[in-house]
């Protein structure tokens, strides 16, 4: 079966900046989406168009493709109390990642500098101006399932819980 509008499709990613490796989606479970629904970037979901089991190919995207270019003026101080994402036992220290709710939903960010109440964060996303090339390997594809077009999402196996 090729990849086509409300196809579910898993696959495996490693994705790359030059020649530094930047994630890599291998041993763990593959990535799930509904081709077609806007869950991926545009560019990237027009390169899985047609393809089948077992493919594998190589996008590239610039970052007005991706996750944007990098804003200066995204540093924001955010209180202690309001980071999520802590390893049990550690201490917010500058470099981590934190997950920061907001009215605009889950945002993932950088800690620049950490007080004793707040944190200095970087708001731009860790892959902000950057040229991504990814390595695809389509694991799996399958026609959606009315559950999953009403949704508009592709669920896992074991549902999405709505």
């Amino acid at each position: 079966m090729q990849i086509a509008k409300n196809s579910v499709v898993e696959f495996h990613y490693r994705v790359s900046e030059g020649d530094m490796l930047l994630e890599d989606s291998t041993g763990n479970d593959p990535l799930i989406y509904l081709h077609g629904a806007g869950g991926l970037f545009e560019t990237m979901e027009l390169a899985f168009v047609d393809k089948k089991v077992g493919d594998k190919f190589e996008v590239t995207l610039t970052p007005e493709q991706s996750y944007g270019e990098r804003r200066e003026a995204a540093i924001q101080r955010i209180p202690l109390k309001h980071l999520q994402g802590l390893p049990k036992g550690q201490k917010w220290t500058a470099g981590m990642s934190a997950v920061v709710e907001s009215n605009q939903g889950r945002n993932e960010v950088t800690l620049i500098k950490v007080g004793r109440f707040n944190a200095d964060c970087d708001l731009n996303h860790p892959f902000a101006g950057k040229t991504l090339t990814f390595n695809i390997e389509v694991v799996s594809v399958r026609e959606a399932t009315a559950d999953e077009l009403s949704h508009g999402h592709a669920h896992a196996k074991g549902g999405c819980g709505h």
